[in-house]
């Protein structure tokens, strides 16, 4: 079969840096699934980006669809065939509507049951006549922001200036927005002479090297990174590369060249957190280090074109930054004669959510949620007084000049402000950490009470939020309250705290409700608190490969500590593929099983056991209690209830639990449900799939 190349570009004006690498591979994959679905084959696809353009090349794709056979299962055979052995309606029916007769069908065994089916044979067309419908592909891309434009109802990231759309050296005829599809596209917007008319597909990212374009997203970021590198060897620099910041400037330019800049020295007096986050945040420049971890006076930008008159692009970009950086050193003056109270005072107007209240009211709820947690959790007395302290005054910067305007430095300025006006170091560093994790990448904080006050902080505003029915659902969450649970149980994960993630919720549940903000009703609420948790906390156990049931079966019950939980389900794990693990799991989901039959457990007594097996297994459950009540690691837990598997296997053969006695039933019943809470302390042993 023949074979073409297909090219396909979307020209636009230019687009936001950050929505480039989503939306080509969104494409890549839509066309891709196109092409399986007609059976049109095809050898590979090259995805192609700009700042203007979004562009795919696949190759060798083949010129005719391949032919297929499709089979149709029709009604069962003593339907399809009358007694007399003749063709029935039902037969006659079937086959017309799939375009054939009843000549063609045969029969298929199906559990036990023979049917009557069909093949359907389909003639593959010419791909040419089909690439028409890559129309919808094109026009259907979803964006994180749409715009429409003049009087267009197509809503899309930015206008469309040109489309592209070549099978060999055919052009695909269709039309969006008023633009027709051509073999036409643009060089660089300024360096480039203009219109590109291509003679075929492959010649693509040639051509438009030719007229300063870069096309390949990889091949822009390998050369700025080369760049950036001999750079760093000629000046004896570390350029700290972010890897977020490289895929933005890499969306930001068609042809890139990287060059430095400097500033004034007496600039790095301000806080080097500043200076970095200006150069970055506001004017996606590079920082640059000496080799010891200095911040030194200069910067790196690449800019979107060649090497002429690179020093004057230089100045300029100097200039702008020097401007940044004298607005930032002011306000860093400026915040230096702010007192603490004084702040506090002003945040008291602050609101942080109209049916919340301001940031004063959350930080006291906060503060004795902090308290309470501290205590239960018997910390030391001057954990307690720092985290106190922390919890007062965590919000304190979010007023001061320099988090207005740089709002990302929110936390890192409170810790250097709450030095410079003599809080202690635990205090300061707990203002810095309550906002951590910050983001998937980041870490937990480090110390006790930048924990105690992170884990009150963000449970505050979760609940909160559930309270008044703020719930997360599908991709919305604009409070961000996903990621601020997955900070909370990755933080009781890694300190170890002895408290259960039910008590906490109870806890902060307690306090939303004395402030008179919740909506709905407290069982309504821990109840969702308590699944969404749970969510949270499976999708950090599939991350650590655990297998979906064995997560069930953790899950099942309380979640209770939250890294007792982990571990339960790494034993789990562990002991899975040992020998003998189904036939323990039978024994224990025999015991919930029966259990279930319960509904409130009472009372064992002795003195109504009928057989020593009763006995037995009685004296298994309270020796399996006590060692419990030690305290033990979830993989020995697990041995002592694997090692009372033959207690349970006898008591079964030789015990009618459900007997014709009514207090013998109920005592055996409550020896059942006993051993059963015992069990579900390690999980719900019934939830897991054995074979």
């Amino acid at each position: 079969m023949t074979k073409r190349n297909l090219l396909l570009e979307i020209g636009l004006e230019e687009m936001p840096a950050r929505f480039i690498t989503d939306s080509i591979n969104q494409l890549a994959s839509k066309v891709e699934n196109w092409l399986k679905t007609n059976n049109i084959g095809f050898e590979d696809i090259k995805l192609y980006s700009t700042p203007r353009r979004l562009a795919l090349l696949v190759l060798n794709v083949d010129e005719r669809q391949e032919d297929s056979e499709e089979e149709a299962k029709g009604p069962a055979k003593k339907i399809a065939l009358a007694e007399d052995g003749e063709w029935s309606k039902a037969a006659i029916g079937f086959t017309r509507g799939q375009g054939l007769t009843v000549e063609d069908i045969y029969f298929k065994e199906i559990n036990g049951v023979e049917y009557a089916h069909v093949k359907k044979f389909f003639k593959g067309k010419e791909t040419f006549e089909l690439l028409v419908e890559l129309k919808a592909i094109l026009s259907g891309l979803t964006f994180p922001k749409n715009m429409r434009w003049a009087d267009l109802d197509l809503r899309y990231v930015r206008p469309i200036k040109w489309l592209v759309a070549m099978f060999g050296n055919d052009i695909i005829p269709f039309e969006i927005a008023g633009v027709q599809t051509g073999n036409v596209t643009r060089g660089h917007r300024f360096l480039g002479e203009g219109e590109i008319q291509l003679s075929n597909p492959q010649g693509y990212e040639e051509a438009l090297l030719g007229q300063y374009v870069v096309a390949d997203a990889q091949k822009r970021k390998n050369a700025i990174t080369s760049q950036l590198e001999k750079i760093e060897e000629e000046n004896g620099w570390v350029i700290p590369v972010d890897e977020d910041l490289l895929e933005e400037v890499n969306n930001l330019v068609e042809y890139p060249t990287a060059l430095y800049g400097r500033f004034e020295e007496e600039f790095l007096e301000i806080p080097s957190e500043v200076l970095i986050t200006s150069m970055k945040e506001h004017q996606r420049y590079f920082p640059v280090k000496s080799r010891s971890g200095a911040l030194l006076p200069h910067f790196i930008t690449v800019r979107n074109g060649d090497h002429l008159h690179i020093e004057k692009v230089a100045r300029g970009n100097e200039k702008v930054l020097r401007a940044r950086l004298a607005d930032a050193a002011f306000f860093y003056k400026e915040d230096q004669r702010m007192q603490i109270d004084a702040a506090l005072e002003k945040l008291k107007n602050v609101v942080y959510h109209e049916e919340i209240g301001t940031i004063v009211e959350k930080s006291e709820r906060v503060r004795k949620l902090v308290g309470l947690v501290a205590e239960r959790l018997e910390f030391a007395s001057d954990v307690i007084k720092f985290a106190d302290r922390a919890a007062q005054i965590s919000k304190f910067d979010l007023v001061s000049q320099m988090v207005y305007e740089f709002p990302e430095l929110q936390g890192i300025m409170g810790e250097k402000y709450a030095l410079q006006k003599g809080e202690s170091p635990e205090v300061a560093v707990a203002i810095n950490e309550h906002y951590m994790p910050r983001n998937a990448d980041d870490s937990i904080p480090g110390s006790p009470a930048g924990a105690l006050v992170a884990i009150g902080d963000k449970l505050d505003t979760i609940v909160a939020f559930f309270s008044l029915g703020i719930i997360p659902s599908g991709s919305q969450d604009p409070y961000a309250l996903r990621r601020q649970a997955t900070g909370i149980v990755q933080t009781l994960i890694e300190k170890k705290w002895n408290i259960s993630l039910e008590n906490l919720v109870g806890l902060s549940l307690n306090l939303i409700s004395e402030a008179g903000i919740t909506k709905r009703t407290d069982e309504e609420v821990y109840h969702d608190l308590i699944q969404f948790f749970k969510l949270r906390i499976k999708h950090l156990l599939q991350e650590r490969g655990i297998r979906y049931d064995l997560i069930d079966a953790v899950l099942g019950g309380e979640i209770s500590v939250v890294s007792g939980l982990i571990e339960k389900a790494e034993a789990l794990q562990a002991a899975s593929s040992d020998e003998g693990f189904k036939e323990s799991m039978e024994a224990l989901s025999r015991v919930l099983n029966i259990a279930s039959k319960k509904d409130v457990q009472g009372d064992i007594d002795p003195e109504r056991f009928e057989n020593e097996y009763e006995q037995r297994l009685y004296e298994k459950y309270l020796e399996l209690g006590k060692k419990a009540e030690d305290g033990m690691d979830a993989a020995s837990y697990y041995q002592l209830l694997v090692d009372i598997k033959p207690e349970i296997n006898d008591y079964f053969e030789h015990t009618m639990v459900m007997s014709d006695k009514q207090d013998v039933r109920e005592n055996r019943l409550n020896q059942m449900a006993a051993l059963a809470a015992l069990i579900m302390k390690l999980a719900k042993v019934n939830d897991i799939v054995v074979k």
